[in-house]
């Protein structure tokens, strides 16, 4: 005990602001929220228990719960992979040993700290309306454009290029991954004759490979989860034809428009179960594709 707690009681007294702050405020709303889920409560009346109703009901006769489904897991699986891909080229862009490299990568993370908020969200509709300012600059160009977000053919594209725009966080993860990379293996690649291509696929990825593992996790737990955009471009309801659907935007609307707050608590374990599933499928393919320099054989 006496080496344990020598070894491992610093990392602890960093972690006790975490771990307070767990168990008083989040630990408790978090049973509460597992009790609600097996109850039809109205925030008004006291909560009545029905077992697996809310669940069964879920999954056997909700079709918008099955709509929110297809929607997140489309933006998902296609705002993760060009998010991560734009931050890995700005990053390397970067990695070129620019002048005022800061001011840069300022620049490049702003539209993270910006992404999320109401007026991004607002100023984003107002861009790909139908008399929007890309409508405009295609114009220009003698391309009609479309009705981007009223299409619900196209809406859900905006939010992925909204999600592409984002790249700020993984690009400065990239970078310091890049910036780990010995200089000298590519110096010797480039003696061997070695493409910039090759260079990239035999050395970057590989030695890349913990970052991008890591950017892979957050990125698709931060994709699962987002709401604010989703809700102010679709004004609240998913909208058109539920093609802005996502499962967030469902959920808060099944408690805080409809109050059946018992059945989006079960909406919301649910979502828990999903990113945990896709978190524990990333952490088991990982052993065969991402390396770490202090493995053995």
């Amino acid at each position: 005990m006496k080496r344990f707690l020598t070894r491992n009681a610093p990392g602890y007294v960093f972690l006790m602001p975490w771990f307070i702050g767990f168990f008083l405020l989040a630990l408790g709303p978090i049973l509460a929220s597992l009790y609600l889920s097996f109850t039809r409560y109205d925030m008004v009346a006291d909560p009545r228990w029905v077992g697996l109703d809310n669940y069964a009901y879920m999954f056997e006769r909700d079709r918008r719960f099955w709509k929110a489904l297809e929607v997140t897991f489309t933006y998902v699986a296609l705002a993760v992979p060009a998010r991560l891909i734009m931050a890995l080229g700005v990053a390397m862009l970067l990695d070129k040993g620019l002048r005022t490299i800061g001011f840069y990568r300022a620049i490049f993370y702003l539209p993270s700290l910006l992404g999320a908020s109401i007026a991004i969200a607002i100023l984003w509709r107002q861009l790909f309306s139908v008399d929007g300012v890309v409508n405009q600059v295609l114009a220009v160009f003698g391309i009609q454009g479309a009705a981007w977000i009223s299409d619900p053919d196209t809406s859900l594209y905006t939010l992925v290029v909204l999600a592409m725009w984002q790249f700020g966080s993984p690009m400065l993860i990239f970078l310091a991954g890049l910036r780990g990379i010995p200089r000298d293996l590519y110096e010797a690649a480039e003696i061997d004759g070695t493409s910039k291509r090759r260079q990239f696929f035999r050395i970057t990825v590989p030695l890349l490979a913990p970052v991008i593992f890591f950017n892979l996790v957050l990125q698709t737990i931060e994709a699962f989860k987002t709401f604010s955009s989703a809700f102010i471009i679709s004004n609240g309801t998913g909208a058109p034809a539920d093609s802005l659907l996502f499962y967030t935007v469902y959920l808060f609307n099944e408690a805080f428009k409809f109050f059946r707050m018992g059945y989006a608590s079960a909406l919301a374990w649910v979502l828990l179960i999903i990113i945990g599933f896709f978190t524990a499928v990333s952490f088991f393919t990982s052993k065969y594709w991402v390396h770490y320099e202090n493995e053995r054989d």
